[in-house]
């Protein structure tokens, strides 16, 4: 191992339902990407505004249990932002499922993002090109829509009416005059 610390490989850790989960490494570029271009979407939205986009990195406590680290949040309430980390839930919550983490962000971390207050949570699945919305109603994740960015293979083999019927545009649940597009969030360089 190099002992040039820009060459080491940093883990990061989580802290699930009280166990100590090491992270990969870094995702694979096409995951931060879309990370990346989410985080984009909400920070030239939210300039100047009250709420604070916070991008992949950021230490979100939730209970004594459950440290996350995830893809994307936004916090309104600013008193939940300290130095080391954001204590207590988000008001939107973003994961970009990996195959190492897919199982956590659709279970474990949904039930707990749910029992935390958290508004609203995106699963994020890069090789479908989807975004599932869960939105809390009465305690509970109820999935308000999934969004698909069929490929154009696909897209040949349906009927007009089907295309028309298909969204790819919605709404961020926090803000009614902010319309996300799927091309945004899955556009890459490569």
């Amino acid at each position: 191992m190099s002992s040039n610390l820009a060459y080491q490989e940093e883990f990061w850790e989580e802290l699930i339902n009280g166990r100590v989960v090491a992270m990969s490494p870094r995702p694979v570029p096409y995951h931060n990407r879309i990370a990346e271009n989410i985080d984009f979407i909400f920070r030239v939205y939210l300039k100047g505004k009250q709420c604070v986009p916070l991008g992949d990195g950021h230490d979100l406590f939730l209970t004594a249990k459950d440290h996350f680290i995830p893809d994307f949040m936004i916090i309104c309430d600013r008193s939940k932002i300290k130095r080391n980390g954001v204590f207590g839930a988000p008001d939107l919550v973003v994961e970009v499922l990996s195959p190492s983490t897919a199982m956590r962000d659709r279970g474990y971390k949904k039930s707990a993002y749910e029992a935390c207050g958290a508004a609203e949570y995106w699963i994020v699945d890069p090789e479908n090109k989807s975004v599932e919305v869960y939105l809390l109603q009465d305690g509970k994740y109820v999935l308000d829509n999934l969004y698909i960015l069929y490929p154009d293979y696909m897209l040949e083999k349906m009927t007009d009416e089907e295309k028309s019927a298909l969204a790819t545009k919605f709404k961020c649940h926090l803000y009614d005059d902010l319309i996300i597009d799927l091309n945004e969030i899955f556009e890459t360089l490569f």
